[in-house]
């Protein structure tokens, strides 16, 4: 399974990845699954509902939620990598989406947290996920089941992680320092609905 990765820096071969897009990638190809067998219902739909699939490497700030940070560009970690991408699938009453941005900045790490911060504040509170360490217990689990959280989500070292929305529609920014800059990544993740009796 490919994981993201975030270079850090052009003269040392190291990189970072974050954690989050290792589950996304996860919960991904979970929803995956489970969207085919919707989307071959839904193709069968006597009712005419569509179903469809779509991929592509242009994701912008309006798919993410987030506005660019200024004076930000584009992140390749390879030559044949793409700084953005956009997935999305649909079919009845079913819909995934995925929309992420890499992009570099000579700006310092805090500098772009705190425009994140303030951006991601219109989708409700702002979780920071960057020393996320507790673990909690099956009852407080279920009591909190319809709350955005951390849940295992954190950078590696020396990186910020800060996350808002809900758990349907989660608005995601990863910070981590390169040089003298910031490498960062913009992500929206939007899931089927929860259950309600849940």
């Amino acid at each position: 399974m490919k994981t993201l990765t975030i270079s850090q820096g052009h003269d040392r071969h190291s990189r970072t990845r974050f954690k989050c897009a290792a589950a996304l990638a996860v919960f991904g190809a979970f929803c995956l699954l489970v969207a085919i067998a919707t989307l071959s219902a839904a193709a069968q739909d006597e009712n005419g509902k569509s179903a469809g699939v779509y991929v592509g490497a242009d994701a912008n700030a309006k798919d993410v939620g987030l506005p660019i940070y200024p004076g930000a560009r584009p992140h390749k970690d390879k030559d044949n990598d793409t700084p953005a991408t956009k997935f999305g699938l649909w079919g009845g009453s079913f819909a995934f989406k995925i929309a992420l941005i890499k992009l570099e900045s000579n700006d310092s790490p805090d500098k772009i947290a705190k425009f994140y911060k303030k951006a991601l504040a219109k989708y409700g509170p702002v979780l920071d996920c960057t020393n996320n360490s507790s673990t909690k217990s099956d009852d407080e689990k279920s009591e909190s089941s319809k709350k955005l959280e951390c849940g295992d989500d954190k950078p590696d070292a020396g990186g910020m992680l800060f996350k808002s929305g809900t758990k349907e529609k989660q608005h995601i920014v990863g910070v981590t320092p390169n040089g003298t800059g910031s490498l960062f990544q913009l992500v929206y993740v939007q899931v089927p609905e929860s259950d309600k009796d849940k």
